[in-house]
């Protein structure tokens, strides 16, 4: 399936490697790498030589073997985000890693949590828990009129109580991808915590925690990183990380030193536990390698052109709205076709094999409300997909109207 592609401004990309070195192109077209990517066949093989590793020599002494691989992957991670791996925490995923950073947050009676419209709904879940637990309050920024979180209401809405401001860089339902830098002067000239969700962002841009300005950072592995499902990192900047006091502790985020004593580690790890998958940790560390590899602006290059390609296409098919906002937007197509539902639609196209998802009102609730949206179909590219593939994708759509 290495199809050839008109000229473009991404000529320059080698998508035919990519595509060979990515074994699922030969069964799918994947338009699900918001969801899942396909992996690159070095992360496959990393994933199962260390499962083989295991089953022939046990668990343990794999995890003793494989030391100093492991320790890399805490350097790539940083290296990725432009942070310093004692600044890196490796988690189950990057829901576990948000939690791990959100809950450690000291809050008090009063407190007020600033978030985006386009708040993911595990996120938004945790604000209201945390609401009755402290007797917080949670509040909405205002979208500008592109559709983003707008900096000047949240410079507006700034006091002495607000405690936290927290959005989704790339919302999960739409190419929007909020101003993240622009949040993050603002929090850091008034000294507020910035928790930011990086789940779809890493991986398929430059992501750079300093300029971004944030405090925390949680992602995941699965989505346009291309690794392993059931892994992710948070990153924690070196200075919050002594005030930040994680919701729950083990032997190895923390050391007992005597029987009515303990002591936490200073580093980020402080915000792990002990049991993990090694197989999936390593073969996100190899994800993050070979992305770093094909160079984050090549991946963001390639990436938003397929995407804006697709936009075109979908919004040229009788019926179909495309539902995408803001000045930037990311790899993530959202749409819908007049007389289908986005369940059938997905269902549909598997049948075809291809691969879509949708989104719903339950992910991302103050967005689609404000919006009158109940469900969507996701499309998300990435830059192993092709014109002759999106054009694909379309003709069905159409088939479909």
């Amino acid at each position: 399936m290495n199809e050839g592609e008109p000229m473009t401004s991404t000529t320059d990309f080698d998508f035919v490697r990519a595509r060979t070195e990515t074994p699922g192109c030969e069964q799918v077209m994947h338009f699900n790498n918001a969801g899942a990517s396909l992996m690159p066949k070095p992360v496959l093989d990393a994933v199962l030589q260390h499962y083989q590793l295991e089953a022939r020599i046990g668990g343990y002494e794999a995890a003793d073997q494989s030391q100093d691989r492991i320790e890399k992957v805490y350097h790539s991670a940083a290296q990725l985000i432009h942070a310093q791996p004692d600044e890196i925490a490796i988690v189950e995923n990057a829901t576990r890693a948000w939690d791990m950073a959100f809950y450690a947050i000291p809050f008090k009676p009063g407190d007020r949590i600033l978030t985006a419209r386009a708040a993911y709904a595990s996120n938004y879940i945790a604000f209201l828990q945390a609401a009755q637990r402290y007797d917080l309050r949670v509040e909405t920024i205002p979208d500008d009129e592109y559709g983003q979180v707008s900096v000047d209401a949240l410079e507006d809405m700034l006091d002495e109580h607000v405690r936290l401001v927290a959005i989704t860089q790339v919302p999960t339902n739409g190419g929007l991808v909020n101003p993240a830098a622009r949040v993050g002067k603002i929090t850091r000239a008034a000294g507020i915590y910035y928790l930011l969700d990086a789940c779809q962002s890493v991986g398929q841009m430059p992501v750079y925690v300093d300029e971004i300005g944030c405090d925390m950072l949680s992602t995941t592995s699965r989505k346009f990183l291309r690794g392993p499902r059931g892994m992710g990192f948070l990153y924690v900047r070196r200075e919050c990380i002594q005030a930040l006091a994680p919701p729950m502790l083990d032997l190895h985020a923390a050391r007992w030193v005597s029987q009515d004593r303990f002591e936490v580690r200073t580093d980020a790890r402080r915000f792990e536990n002990w049991e993990r998958n090694y197989a999936a940790l390593l073969g996100m560390g190899v994800a993050i390698d070979y992305a770093l590899e094909w160079g984050l602006p090549q991946i963001w290059k390639r990436v938003s052109y397929l995407a804006e390609y697709l936009r075109g296409s979908l919004a040229q098919v009788p019926g179909v709205t495309v539902t995408d906002k803001g000045q930037v937007r990311s790899g993530i197509v959202t749409f819908t076709l007049a007389g289908k539902m986005p369940g059938d639609i997905q269902n549909l196209l598997r049948e075809k094999k291809i691969n879509v998802s949708t989104s719903t009102i339950f992910s991302t609730r103050l967005d689609m409300e404000s919006r009158g949206l109940s469900d969507l179909v996701r499309a998300s590219a990435h830059y192993y997909n092709t014109i002759q593939e999106i054009d694909r994708l379309c003709s069905e759509i159409s088939a479909l109207s």
